[in-house]
């Protein structure tokens, strides 16, 4: 006759109908599974919990947005087409400049000027491993760079023209008064770039209109100079004057001729007849002595109409540029005036009222999963081993 096994009742590891208990099943199982799933799964997963669940510091994540509006350029779409319609578009290459001026050293120099970053990555209220230098070993500027390029971030959305600003700090104060502090030299970079453009294309015209004036000045005086040295105010006008005054003689001469002609066909004895010749001689003489004064001699009109030309030319086309460069300055003027880029705060510093990270649940189940995947592979490669020396 079979008896029953007798069952200690106060044994765990045996169950209450004479099978393995669930505590003795486990640790036959962890004891069966080896050092391996020890090292990949349990103490991995078990730091995480460690540094997830206990040690690692709140991180606080300040959010701000801004747009730079500037009334020239075109707008994109979204909501640059709504700051369109306000007459304004968004200004990419200031966006770019204050973007890239976020994320270099000297935005973070104009942060840390008073320690604040120092004093809000640095203190020892935050985990050894999350504080910048932790040991006290190098607090260099470049080493406080490095650990700032991963506690800032600015993203630029070119299709809204929207900039998001993110600044995490382990507590919400200092992550509010990063971001304020940014974004405030952001902003005074936009407008030192704004105020650089408008000084500089005004400066320019204003150089340009002295040159011109320089040209029309020298022009103005080589004029004069020749006139002076000529003794002709303008060659063509007064050989105009010239020319009538010959016509003129001319008409007298052929009347006197007529003349002339008629007394010696009538009274060759006239006594008229020599004082019409001394007469016609003298008109002769005159004419030849104002044709000498217009052509046919080196100081006469038509010899220093040529070198006046050039020298009118020349004064005319430095009046003309004066004239260009000064609409331009006045053009430059209104433009610098007008044109102005500057920054539109759409969502201001936030204070953050719950640490955003570390994700801790992810974590720690990241951790195990990552761990359970490497003890799977290395068991398998283990295996394949073992069975190839068998």
């Amino acid at each position: 006759m079979n008896s029953q096994p007798k069952i200690d009742p106060g044994s765990a590891d045996v169950a209450p109908y004479g099978g393995p208990g669930p505590v003795g099943g486990l640790k036959r199982w962890l004891s069966g599974v080896g050092l391996l799933f020890w090292l990949c799964v349990v103490a991995p997963t078990g730091l995480a919990v460690l540094y997830f669940g206990v040690l690692a510091s709140d991180v606080y994540i300040s959010e701000s947005r801004f747009v730079v509006r500037s009334p020239k350029k075109p707008a994109v779409s979204g909501v640059g087409m709504l700051l369109e319609t306000a007459g304004f578009s968004n200004g990419s290459d200031e966006m770019r400049a204050a973007q890239g001026y976020i994320s270099s050293r000297d935005a973070l120099r104009a942060l840390d000027t008073d320690g604040l970053a120092r004093r809000a990555w640095g203190n020892d209220g935050i985990f050894i491993l999350n504080r910048f230098d932790p040991f006290g070993f190098d607090g260099s500027f470049e080493e406080l760079f490095l650990y700032y390029e991963d506690k800032v971030a600015v993203d630029f959305d070119s299709e809204t023209g929207i900039a998001t600003m993110m600044v995490r700090a382990f507590t919400p104060q200092d992550a509010q008064v990063m971001n304020r502090r940014l974004l405030e030299r952001a902003e005074a970079l936009v407008n030192q770039l704004n105020d650089r453009s408008r000084g500089d294309l005004v400066r320019y015209a204003e150089r340009e209109v002295m040159e011109a004036q320089g040209r029309a000045r020298t022009a103005a005086l080589a004029l004069a100079a020749f006139r002076n040295r000529a003794g002709v105010i303008d060659p063509e006008r007064q050989a105009s004057v010239q020319l009538q005054m010959i016509s003129k003689l001319q008409d007298e001469l052929i009347g006197a001729r007529m003349q002339l002609l008629q007394l010696s066909a009538v009274a060759g004895e006239n006594p008229q007849i020599p004082l019409l010749k001394v007469r016609i001689a003298g008109l002769q003489r005159a004419i030849g002595e104002q044709m000498g004064e217009v052509a046919g001699s080196s100081g006469s009109l038509s010899a220093t109409a040529a070198q006046y030309q050039r020298l009118q030319v020349e004064r005319e086309f430095a009046d003309r540029q004066l004239a260009a460069a000064l609409a331009t300055l006045q053009d430059a003027r209104n433009e610098a005036r007008r044109q102005r880029a500057y920054v539109e705060r759409v969502a201001l510093p936030s204070r953050p009222d719950d640490a955003m990270e570390p994700l801790r649940i992810r974590g720690i189940l990241s951790t195990l999963i990552a761990g359970l995947v490497a003890w799977g592979v290395l068991s398998m490669l283990l295996a394949g081993i073992r069975e190839h020396k068998d």
